[in-house]
């Protein structure tokens, strides 16, 4: 496997070269970073080249690194070494060769924070239709030319996005069935902040029998 990866990724900067942001093996795996501007050109290629063949789109998903960094280690250490800078939000593309039997995770950052946008791919591979739907919804990823590009998780009336680090974990609004006016009504959410650590393992019962 090693030997496979070292032929791909030695591919991959032959077939990119100057558009290869990041190149890096992981857990036996590569994870290829490339420019938003340059990704349609770049799926493209990693699909129809004979050396590289990726026909398949597995996943897509969204990520926002605006707390990257910021999680602690088993020893409690903040990870500050591995803090992220540059763009927030970025979405990962897992693609699968059939005919070389490998695998690669493709990232691409949105360039905006304010209002990420990326080009659809489901030209290049149809499948990622509803993938792309759905980092659109929790993040609000906007993938230019997506066909159909709406909502697909949350109700079409639902504000924000909840995979965002800064969504609120109560939400925003709530929504409840009115007798009076016989319909569905949407109210900011009222829901009180409480704590939901299970008692036994709160920090006042530590070293408890």
């Amino acid at each position: 496997m090693a030997t496979d990866l070292n032929i791909l990724s030695s591919n991959i900067n032959e077939a990119f070269s100057g558009k290869v942001v990041s190149l890096e093996e992981r857990l036996g795996e590569l994870t290829l970073v490339v420019g938003a501007r340059d990704m349609i050109p770049v799926f493209t290629r990693l699909r129809d080249d004979a050396d590289l063949r990726f026909e398949e789109l597995i996943d897509v998903c969204g990520i926002d690194y605006s707390s990257w960094g910021s999680e602690t280690c088993e020893d409690g250490k903040y990870l500050a070494d591995v803090e992220h800078e540059g763009p927030r939000f970025a979405a990962v593309y897992h693609l699968l060769s059939v005919t070389h039997n490998l695998r690669l995770r493709v990232r691409v950052f949105a360039e905006d924070d304010s209002l990420p946008m990326l080009d659809s791919v489901t030209d290049i591979w149809p499948s990622a239709n509803w993938f792309e739907r759905e980092a659109f919804d929790l993040y609000g990823i906007i993938f230019v030319g997506h066909p159909d590009l709406r909502r697909i998780l949350t109700d079409y009336g639902f504000i924000g996005n909840p995979f965002r680090k800064d969504f609120p974990l109560s939400g925003t609004v709530e929504m409840r069935y009115d007798a009076a006016q016989r319909r569905v009504v949407y109210e900011p959410v009222t829901v009180e902040p409480r704590e939901v650590t299970p008692r036994t393992l709160r920090e006042e019962n530590y070293g408890r029998s």
